[in-house]
């Protein structure tokens, strides 16, 4: 199953894709694709909804596409997660997964605008993979319990602002939590649709040139251990989205970097999982 989101901010409405790509509309019938909805089966109930997709009414086609999920308790990430990306950076390989966490409310679209911080000078882009939790969980016993934990994946634009994280002292919460600074989408796929979420291509390109082309067999930590790792120090709710670190490419690790200004596009994708695409505007 493919499940988005639709309307103005702070409108949005629960959807599906259906078998040709047409969204549709099922708020009828379920009130979001939140917490509540994940913690209480609710991909079993959608499921078995899905017969009749056909009789779901079309959604129009200026309708925003919004994040594929409602804001997330927590949005959890992984630094530094991909062997190549850490060497492109000049860091040591991490012994443990390095976990930071970005601002819930940064969560928008996969096609909202970037938002330029004011007196930002290092705007950067990190495409990821993103986790979705199906049910809250603690202490994890083993790795292979991850795999009933997960309720899908979708797109991440892991934006960062390199002067507010490691220049401005303290940790990195201030170049990671800066308004729209994680697209999400355009959908959440199932995990029933990923064979194997540790061989996926991902991609990104700023004004039409490729940045960034890496795929996530490069991860130190996978997406299963990332899960129980983190379990073991923190509850995991319903919803709450893991950003599973970036492949090489990003503007910091370039002998001469070329930030993210207004009016730059970026495009970014993940194999099976869709495209983002946004504009980058002045705060």
């Amino acid at each position: 199953m493919k499940l988005i989101r639709f309307g103005t901010k702070g409108n949005e409405k629960p959807g599906i894709l259906d078998h040709w790509n047409n969204r549709r509309d099922v708020s009828h019938l379920f009130k979001d694709w939140n917490n509540d909805f994940f913690e209480h089966d609710g991909l079993k109930n959608l499921e078995a909804t899905l017969k009749n997709i056909s009789g779901f009414p079309l959604i129009d086609e200026n309708e925003r596409w919004a994040a594929p999920v409602a804001r997330p308790g927590k949005v959890i990430c992984i630094g530094l997660n991909y062997s190549d990306h850490a060497a492109e950076t000049g860091a040591k390989i991490p012994e443990e997964p390095i976990v930071f966490m970005k601002a819930a409310n940064t969560v928008v679209g996969a096609y909202d605008n970037i938002l330029i911080p004011r007196k930002s000078k290092k705007t950067d882009w990190e495409v990821e993979l993103a986790v979705i939790i199906k049910k809250e969980t603690r202490y994890l016993d083993n790795v292979d319990e991850a795999k009933d934990f997960i309720a899908g994946y979708t797109v991440a634009n892991d934006v960062s602002e390199r002067e507010f994280q490691i220049e401005r002292g303290g940790q990195w919460t201030k170049g990671k939590s800066c308004d729209n600074f994680s697209p999400l989408g355009p959908c959440l796929v199932t995990a029933d649709e990923i064979n194997d979420p540790q061989n996926l291509w991902m991609k990104l390109s700023v004004n039409g040139v490729q940045m960034q082309n890496g795929n996530s067999s490069k991860m130190i930590f996978n997406v299963y251990y990332v899960v129980h790792y983190l379990s073991q120090f923190m509850t995991l709710e319903a919803g709450d989205v893991i950003l599973t670190g970036t492949p090489p490419g990003v503007a910091l690790g370039m002998k001469e970097p070329q930030y993210l200004k207004e009016g730059d596009v970026v495009e970014l994708s993940v194999e099976n999982l869709g495209a983002q695409r946004q504009t980058c505007i002045n705060a």
